[in-house]
């Protein structure tokens, strides 16, 4: 059995990276060494004051220590992970890219009025979970031990458990939706019609296949 640190450094590079920042975040908060209210999204900050990280580092704070942090934090472990290393083998600048456009557009919808929110790390995780939850739409999950269900439905069973719990429902909403834009224009659209209108920057494309798609990749999948 591998020992933690080979465990840490088995990780591929941008879900180890995003992970660690969310823990480090977390720990400075706890510390009191930063100030949460110092990280959030708030945009009259960020054009009046110039403060302008906090574009950044609203997507590293998960919250203080708790089982949802402890929850969001695994997801990454194991949803994001699985992702790199599977459908994303070997093509990081795809999964950054991913992870680029989901930032951009939960901070457009966040500009909106009636879907502001102002901690956007539990809408990038839950992006995530549904890009793993199309990729792997079969595969069998037990939730705590008690229900077994398809991992298509998972994002969706996570929201419900953000609701019984007193969670606002609108940042795990957001992620889902993200996610299925960046699945549908990366994805399903190309199967439909061969173009890919979310191609990487500076990519070099294959002739015949969009950026997107491995040869290991079922239309049954994508599709389902």
């Amino acid at each position: 059995m591998s020992s933690p640190a080979e465990y840490y450094n088995s990780l591929p590079p941008i879900s180890k990276a995003y992970g660690t920042l969310c823990f480090l975040t977390t720990v400075l908060c706890q510390l009191q060494i930063l100030s949460p209210s110092f990280l959030y999204l708030y945009y009259p900050f960020v054009f009046k004051r110039f403060q302008i990280w906090r574009l950044f580092t609203t997507f590293f704070f998960l919250g203080k220590f708790s089982i949802n942090f402890g929850i969001r934090l695994l997801m990454i472990a194991r949803y994001g992970v699985q992702l790199e290393k599977g459908p994303f083998d070997k093509r990081t600048a795809d999964f950054l890219w991913m992870m680029i456009f989901g930032a951009i557009s939960l901070l457009a919808l966040s500009a909106i009025p009636f879907l502001k929110i102002y901690n956007l790390a539990v809408p990038m995780v839950s992006m995530l979970l549904y890009v793993w939850s199309r990729e792997y739409p079969n595969s069998q999950i037990s939730m705590y031990g008690l229900v077994q269900l398809r991992s298509f439905y998972l994002p969706w069973a996570m929201l419900g458990l953000d609701v019984i719990f007193g969670s606002e429902i609108l940042p795990g909403l957001l992620g889902i939706l993200v996610g299925h834009m960046y699945y549908f224009f990366s994805v399903l659209h190309p199967l439909a019609t061969g173009r890919n209108y979310l191609k990487t920057p500076m990519r070099t494309l294959r002739s015949d296949q969009p950026t997107t798609l491995d040869q290991g990749r079922s239309v049954e999948g994508a599709t389902d």
